[in-house]
């Protein structure tokens, strides 16, 4: 009975054990990550907060099997991360979009990539569309849009296949403060919705408590982990949260704890 059941229990989304990488080149062996183990549980968002440098987008390269690992292992859903990863959606700091695509022909990228049934991808596409908050510019090109609207675009040509896991590398670090406040809202109404984990990468620690489950502190290069801090806020959060003594004692927390690795210097 209690093999069966922890047959059917859900494996983390993310596993990584005794992790690390090196970097070689003509002056020599640079550490990115070392003796790194974590766990992002299904349905769960957790952060990755760190100096720059430390080794965060690194980590998020090998999970998603696009940067092979020097040492360690890494799984998805379980299974070894052996070559790019089919089940996580990627959304980096810049939209990468193609300029002489319109908003849908941009989502449909990822059908065309992976040969999804056309009407069906297009459905959920104009879902997509909707969730984010981009009905009506369908058509439009990325020219004429905003930042933050390029990086909807980005989230939902993420979101098209139905990733298990998204991972996102700072996606909101170039947009301006108002905006990146909205798209974290945003962000969380979508994936209140949708039956996904995230893994966000992020240099912001109150960005890092206001959406996550559980943030992860890691060490400057070579990146190591630090803490791991369980976010216990209730959900739906509002901007309102982060007034909260609660918030600010977490964001304190981390803090403290960069003034005592000598990341932050007052």
């Amino acid at each position: 009975m209690i093999s069966d059941q922890l047959a059917d229990a859900p494996r983390p989304a993310v596993e990584a054990r005794h992790l690390g990488k090196v970097y070689v080149s003509a002056s020599g062996v640079v550490p990115a990550l070392r003796d790194v183990s974590l766990t992002v549980e299904d349905r769960s968002f957790v952060s990755l907060l760190g100096p720059s440098g430390c080794g965060k987008s690194t980590f998020m390269m090998i999970a998603a099997g696009l940067t092979p690992k020097s040492s360690g292992s890494v799984l998805t859903g379980g299974v070894d991360v052996t070559g790019p990863c089919i089940d996580a959606g990627i959304v980096f700091q810049a939209p990468v979009l193609l300029e002489w695509r319109t908003v849908l022909e941009n989502v449909l990228l990822q059908a065309e990539a992976r040969h999804l049934d056309k009407k069906q991808a297009k459905e959920r596409a104009l879902s997509l569309i909707e969730a984010a908050g981009l009905t009506g510019f369908e058509s439009k090109l990325p020219h004429e849009l905003s930042g933050g609207m390029r990086q909807r675009v980005a989230i939902c040509r993420a979101l098209l296949h139905e990733p298990r896991i998204l991972m996102m590398d700072e996606p909101f670090g170039a947009l301006d403060a108002l905006t990146r406040d909205q798209m974290g809202l945003d962000l969380m109404a979508m994936m209140e919705r949708l039956d996904m984990s995230v893994l966000f990468i992020t240099h912001s620690i109150s960005e890092a408590v206001f959406l996550s489950d559980k943030v992860i502190v890691m060490t400057p290069r070579p990146g190591m982990v630090d803490q791991v801090i369980d976010i216990d806020l209730p959900r739906p959060r509002h901007l309102s949260t982060r007034e909260s003594p609660e918030f600010s004692a977490y964001t304190h927390q981390i803090r403290d704890l960069f003034l005592a690795r000598g990341v932050l210097h007052e």
